[in-house]
């Protein structure tokens, strides 16, 4: 707690400049600079003549010259926007460290100066240092507009499921942290001392050499104890918010002018909170730093402030200015408080699409996926829909399966086009889930329409061309036609021109596009119906685009609360999931935020 509060201590000794460069950070970061990069990569994207990007057409176009160029001018930009935030938290931990005050000119100009370094051919290793290295281990240290990369589920499953694979992963992600970590103190050398960043890194080892498990342990254990404080503050502000709502729910004023100034008072302290967050990490690694210098023996170079003009003119109008701006806050915040009170304003409103659920391959996490034992659960947990996989055996008989080679799923080391169905039936589909499923079997997609059409359930019938079949998607269509299942199902496909086969032979099914990467106008690939697209792709913008072209968006594979919530507010039109239950729950839950919802109680 000592050392929180030590790192607190040297953040908010300077904490009005420090705060105010951070939202102004944050907001340029969000207003011009992320839509600065993404009209580049649009730019690129018109140059070469694509107006979408999929997993098909991605690598095209990545290799062409003019992409290449511009990836890596987006790159070093976003390394020296991102290298300003870190400049300034390190800049002003060591000012406040001499017990010097400084502007917000300052920050900025100091920012602004060492950012520039980053150009410098000696310190070019800092682009993929800061854009991969420390967010990528997550400990806090990378800067607020590029936090953390994320890695799609469907690529983490896949990982998981191949030991090799698990490993090599685990082995990385040992590696990166222990490279993190002897580089722990590599920006305070770069920054305070203006050594290269190469110089920086040696005497980063030099300084942390056989203490490095322990800095480690206690900056995991300071960020921890911060994280702990911030959801105490969190919860007495939603405490004080239901004391206010109780204490004046009799008096409709003082209720107004009580709940506005309580949620003024929420979104103010937790903007501040935001906004040092950045710093607040940064100064967890400054205590670390400064007593490894003392501890060596280590002269403690400190860096002086930039000079800046003091202001002369113009203060009455900066002061009306900050006057109006307050004015206008606070009336825009008592009109709201005022709305909310009254009830003209109510976040509960239902959406108006409703977010469908999809048992990915049946409810394929407490059962062996896409056999009927998992269609069977997927109906009795809830499921809207049911995803299966299907294939062409070598008699030319649809059945269900995922994979193309059957050793994973039955231990047989044979490929789908090699057996007739009567073979593939033969083999036990459920003993590598447990025992317990001892006996199950791939079935055929007839079987599977006939359980759907018995149990309204609606399916999602993926297929997965190997390039051995005969009429595939004539088959799998003839199948739904016959079973008078047109309009209960959806095709969907990883490959488009599986979609304008089908297309071409009944334009009256519904398709769908699966896409791992998804980016641009989707709407032009017209031989889709709607899209499904991996969750992490899923953006607003998207939705609204694809809805507003009367098509539907799904998002797969979505197993966490967090991502499942996500997907849920975003207004996607159905999720794909192994988890029935928790995606049912947090699509409820996610009809408002909690916090807002904890608000409105203590409105009364």
């Amino acid at each position: 707690m000592k050392k929180i509060k030590r790192a607190a201590g040297m953040v908010f000794y300077n904490w009005k400049a420090m705060a105010g460069f951070e939202i102004v950070y944050k907001l340029i970061s969000v207003v011009i600079f992320a839509p600065l990069l993404f009209g580049a990569f649009n730019l690129a994207m018109r140059i070469g003549g694509y107006s979408y990007l999929t997993l098909e057409n991605v690598i095209p176009f990545v290799l062409k010259p003019v992409t290449l160029v511009m990836l890596a001018v987006i790159l070093i930009l976003a390394a020296i926007y991102s290298m300003a935030d870190i400049s300034a938290a390190v800049f002003v931990l060591d000012q406040s460290m001499q017990r010097n005050r400084v502007t917000f000119r300052q920050i900025v100009r100091f920012a602004a100066k060492n950012s520039l370094r980053v150009l410098r051919p000696k310190n070019i290793l800092l682009v993929p240092v800061v854009l991969l290295l420390l967010p990528f281990v997550h400990i806090g240290l990378a800067s607020g507009f590029l936090t953390t990369v994320s890695i799609p589920e469907f690529i983490l499953d896949y990982i998981r499921a191949n030991a090799v694979l698990y490993a090599l992963f685990a082995a990385v992600a040992v590696g990166l942290t222990v490279v993190a970590v002897r580089w722990l103190y590599a920006f305070f050398y770069f920054t305070l001392e203006d050594r290269g960043f190469s110089e920086a890194r040696k005497k980063s080892v030099a300084l942390g050499k056989g203490k490095r498990v322990r800095d480690f342990a206690e900056l995991i254990l300071m960020q921890f104890g911060m994280a702990v404080v911030y959801l105490i503050f969190l919860v007495l502000l939603i405490v004080i918010a239901r004391l206010v709502g109780k204490l004046f729910s009799g008096v409709f004023l003082l209720k107004w002018l009580g709940s506005t100034a309580v949620w003024l008072g929420i979104v103010l302290a937790l903007a501040v909170i935001a906004a040092l967050s950045v710093p607040l990490g940064y100064g967890c690694v400054g205590i670390l730093y400064y007593r490894r210098k003392e501890e060596t023996g280590e002269e403690i170079l400190h860096t002086a402030a930039p000079e800046v003009r003091p202001y002369t003119r113009g203060r009455g109008l900066r002061k009306g200015l900050g006057i109006a701006a307050v004015c206008a806050v606070g009336a825009a915040s008592l009109v709201l408080g005022f709305l909310l009170s009254t009830g003209r304003i109510n976040p509960k409103i239902e959406y108006l699409r409703t977010v469908e659920i999809t048992a990915h391959r049946g409810a394929s996490a407490f059962y062996p996926e896409n056999t009927m034992a998992a269609f069977v659960g997927a109906k009795e947990l809830g499921a809207d829909w049911i995803e299966l996989d299907v294939q062409q055996s070598k008699d030319g008989k649809i059945f269900v399966a995922h994979d193309t080679n059957f050793r994973r799923t039955t231990g047989v080391n044979a490929n789908s086009w090699e057996l007739t169905y009567d073979e593939i039936a033969a083999l036990d589909a459920g003993s590598f889930f447990s025992p317990e499923y001892a006996g199950e079997r791939m079935p055929l997609l007839s079987e599977v329409i006939d359980f759907a059409k018995g149990n309204s359930m609606r399916l999602n019938i993926e297929l997965k061309p190997t390039g051995h079949e005969t009429d595939f998607e004539k088959c799998v269509v003839d199948e739904i036609n016959a079973a008078g299942f047109q309009d209960y199902c959806v095709i969907t496909s990883q490959v488009y021109e599986v979609l304008e086969n089908v297309k071409a032979y009944d334009s009256s099914v519904t398709t769908v596009y699966v896409m791992s990467l998804a980016y641009g106008d989707l709407n032009k690939l017209t031989a889709a119906d709607h899209f499904s697209v991996e969750a992490m792709n899923a953006t607003r913008s998207m939705v609204s685009k694809v809805h507003n072209a009367g098509k539907e968006l799904y998002a797969w594979t979505v197993n966490t609360k967090e991502s499942i919530t996500k997907m849920a507010e975003l207004n996607v039109d159905n999720i794909i999931t192994d988890n029935i239950e928790l995606a049912r729950e947090c699509v409820y839950e996610s009809r408002y935020s909690s916090l807002l919802r904890e608000f409105l109680k203590a409105l009364g």
